[in-house]
């Protein structure tokens, strides 16, 4: 299996009985601005996890200090102390960036899809595009000088530069497979791998390619050369391949394992070092007589590793994992802080106040506007899917299995209500001090009275699942939800009334796409986001919806008024639009990640946050511009 297909602030965790501060800090000797440290993202800054959030799918260094890892989404990331810090690049791009090979401090060149090649000779303080010549992704890169490399990649593509890629001339690989990783030891010499099991050998610069017999036909991931004759290949279902005679023969070794392994560095003919999926690090010592398995720490994959000597490396992947051993992999130490648990919900009562709720049980408070995140015990291991503030102190979250949960205390305490139900609950709404709204599976509405102390069923005339609702002072409320449902109580002028034994009204939607949000701002403004893109606006209370164009096909989960005229909607892909005319023209913004956003909160036209998948939290406070 070939992984390929597939600003940051310091941060300091400070751990309490009740609590975990994710905070904003800088080191003595290098501090961090966190707009200056990522000037890819003008109008969205990270702000968990740290330095970032997306993949990484390639890491290469000059020397000790002084390296560069690249990933999803155009991520181009440096750091010139050992990784103590890493500081955001403008790539130029938003392409997934697959392979990174730096020559020396300055001179550097990066691949990725749709043959996108990035050449900087600067450190990185600008990159320019090359033209590759090709629209085929581009997973590997190797040079051997400033001016010698060859690029890999989809389909077979070999690429190769004298002049540092001014010009990339193509070479008959003689296959159609894809080529995952090349390594070179000389100007001549260069060993590629690949999709089952491809292994192909040059000496004469790619002038000729010639086909090698590796004995498998598993997927090969990463190759490393450390002299013309000796090398390692790794793949999937812990394959490790070996070689003394450039590649004459390739032996097969035990790596102790079945999980992929996706990159590998050899040191010397006998160090070497391999990571894969689940987080494995194998090290050998004895050119891979024996693999010995490493802690590193994580569970999630990782997809590339480094190492300047015997002791000093580094190894990257999933959901931003930087991490780094100076003795040889007995100790790794994350270098990247922060939850990646995923985020579904924020709620924001003013520009610094705000919960975020998600997966597991997850709940993160801040008072600073984000410079901050404490995590707060929930008392829970169900996933909280909304969450609704009412003030500083007053909020209710909801989720998995009907959990209802209410505290008076900004979080200090999060206390567990009685719901009535094992739905899944996947929104609330809390107007004020007593009166909330929660709905979800099987059609459930349930009303509080009482500031949540009790919840109350009411008859939604549905069976499908509702994930949004929107309750305010002005006396709306809708839900909505699957088939392109939206309920109504039988009085829309009024509260819903529990006394009275009554069903929701449905609306016509014009639709039969999942619903996934709704947001009011006045009795008579709203405006839904779904399933495809799409969206509805209604400026007569809902008793017409009409459709907007999004000018996205992604799915939309959440979306966010100020005002009649000002919102934010997010989805998949990193989705993020914006409109300051009611929806008659959606603007895409930049969000830098492709994690799905689930959850919006803004509380001027300016000041937002958005939190999703991977733990992200993304921060504005220009509206996204």
């Amino acid at each position: 299996m070939n992984q390929r297909k597939l600003l940051y602030p310091v941060l300091s965790i400070v751990a309490s009985p009740l609590a975990m501060v994710l905070t904003l800090g800088c080191s003595d000797n290098n501090p961090v601005d966190s707009k200056k440290s990522n000037p890819v993202l003008e109008g969205w800054v990270w702000q968990n996890p740290l330095p970032q959030g997306n993949a990484l799918n390639s890491v290469s260094f000059v020397n000790a200090n002084i390296g560069t890892a690249v990933g999803t989404n155009g991520e181009i990331l440096q750091t010139t102390n050992g990784g103590a810090t890493w500081v955001g690049q403008v790539s130029g791009t938003t392409r997934s960036l697959k392979g990174v090979s730096f020559t020396d401090a300055n001179t550097g060149t990066a691949v990725g899809d749709s043959g996108t090649i990035l050449r900087t000779t600067s450190g990185g303080a600008t990159w320019a595009d090359q033209t590759s010549g090709t629209d085929s992704s581009l997973y590997g890169v190797y040079f051997v000088t400033a001016n010698i490399g060859t690029a890999v990649g989809a389909g077979g593509e070999i690429l190769r530069t004298t002049n540092g890629g001014a010009t990339w001339v193509g070479q008959t690989s003689g296959t159609t497979l894809n080529l995952n990783s090349v390594s070179f030891s000389d100007a001549d010499n260069g060993t590629v791998v690949g999709d089952g099991g491809t292994i192909l050998r040059t000496a004469d610069g790619g002038t000729t390619w010639v086909g090698q017999t590796s004995g498998t036909t598993f997927s090969l991931n990463s190759v490393s050369f450390s002299d013309a004759g000796t090398g390692i290949a790794v793949g999937d279902s812990g394959t490790v391949l070996r070689t003394t005679d450039s590649g004459s023969t390739w032996v097969s070794q035990t790596s102790g394992t079945t999980d992929d392994l996706i990159g590998i560095s050899l040191i010397g003919a006998d160090t070497g070092t391999a990571v894969g999926y689940a987080g494995r690090v194998l090290r050998t010592i004895d050119g891979g007589a024996n693999w010995v398995l490493q802690s590193s720490g994580t569970n999630r994959a990782l997809f590339a590793v480094t190492f300047v000597d015997a002791k000093i490396g580094t190894a990257v992947g999933y959901g931003s994992r930087i991490l780094r051993t100076t003795d040889g992999g007995v100790t790794w130490v994350s270098q990247a802080s922060g939850s990646s648990k995923g985020l579904n919900a924020v709620s924001f009562i003013d520009a610094n106040t705000g919960t975020a709720v998600g997966d597991y049980g997850s709940i993160l408070r801040t008072t600073d506007g984000g410079l901050t995140w404490v995590i707060q015990y929930s008392g829970v291991v169900y996933s909280l899917y909304g969450v609704s503030f009412i003030d500083a102190n007053t909020g209710l979250a909801v989720g998995e299995s009907g959990v209802i949960l209410l505290t008076t205390n900004g979080g200090g305490v999060w206390t567990r209500q009685n719901s009535g139900t094992t739905d899944d609950l996947n929104d609330v709404s809390f107007v004020n001090a007593n009166y909330g709204i929660a709905v979800g599976k099987n059609g459930a509405i349930l009303q509080t009275t009482d500031g949540g102390t009790t919840w109350v069923a009411e008859k939604s005339g549905s069976s499908g699942v509702l994930h949004g609702v929107s309750f305010t002072y002005a006396g709306n409320t809708f839900a909505v939800g699957d088939a392109g449902t939206i309920l109504v109580p039988p009085d829309t002028a009024a509260l819903p009334d529990t006394t009275k034994d009554t069903t929701w009204v449905a609306d016509s939607s014009g639709t039969t796409n999942r619903l996934l949000a709704v947001s009011f701002t006045d009795a008579s403004t709203g405006t839904v986001v779904g399933e495809g893109g799409l969206i509805l606006r209604t400026t007569n209370g809902g008793t017409t919806w009409v459709g907007q164009t999004s000018g996205t096909s992604e799915d939309l989960y959440d979306v966010s008024f100020v005002d009649a005229n000002t919102g934010i909607a997010v989805g998949e892909n990193g989705t993020i639009l914006r409109t300051t005319n009611g929806g008659t023209t959606w603007v895409s913004q930049e969000s830098g990640t492709a994690f799905v956003l689930k959850g919006v909160s803004f509380t001027d036209a300016n000041t937002g946050t958005v939190v999703g998948y991977g733990g992200v939290i993304l921060r504005t406070t220009n509206g996204g511009n």
